[in-house]
């Protein structure tokens, strides 16, 4: 009898801590279907490079177009959601942990995963990016599933920094002199035209 009674507190209490320690999933998107998109420093370094053939082309025509692609989109914001504290929750850890950027159907699709406390979840933020009347990236979140969680607090405010910042900071000083006309989104690549002023 003294063996059960010990042999069922020893359980529970096995029990209650494994479920500390784990993390508990509880739902949000399902993109599981979508290829992996990797992550890496050159395709962030690419960025920049795509960014000086689109204007040393640009400087005899005096149109500039350049692609971005999913891999170097992604790689971009995984790097920014690691070393942003404005992308960070509390306990520094990042909003979004392994995204991924697919660009398709004229919107960017961003997945990932995201913590709180025990509880993780997959979420997905479709975000529309088009041009506005000055010739600077309009950006709109259409629509952020963060599973049971609420959206949080400043998140379209985030997301358009980093994407506002991922085209003037990779242009630098030259994106003062650069109308966009166009962004056209497609098949894995982000197309952005735009006339040298």
């Amino acid at each position: 009898m003294k063996l059960t009674k010990y042999a069922l507190q020893i359980l529970l209490t096995s029990l209650i801590l494994t479920s500390i320690a784990c993390t508990i999933f509880v739902g949000g998107p399902d993109y599981s279907t979508l290829p992996s998109i990797p992550v890496s420093t050159e395709a962030v370094e690419s960025i920049k490079e795509e960014m000086k053939r689109a204007f040393d082309a640009g400087l005899e025509t005096g149109v500039v177009t350049f692609n971005l692609t999913e891999p170097q989109i992604t790689s971009y914001l995984a790097l920014r959601l690691q070393t942003d504290q404005a992308l960070q929750q509390t306990d520094k850890t990042p909003l979004i942990s392994n995204p991924q950027v697919y660009l398709r159907d004229g919107q960017m699709q961003i997945y990932g995963k995201t913590q709180q406390g025990i509880f993780a979840a997959n979420i997905g933020i479709i975000v529309s990016v088009g041009v506005d009347e000055a010739g600077q990236p309009k950006i709109e979140i259409v629509s952020a599933d963060f599973g049971p969680f609420p959206a949080p607090e400043g998140l379209k405010d985030a997301i358009t920094v980093i994407i506002k910042e991922a085209y003037t900071g990779s242009l630098g000083p030259v994106a003062t002199g650069l109308r966009i006309q166009t962004i056209t989104i497609a098949n894995g690549v982000m197309t952005i035209t735009g006339r040298i002023r």
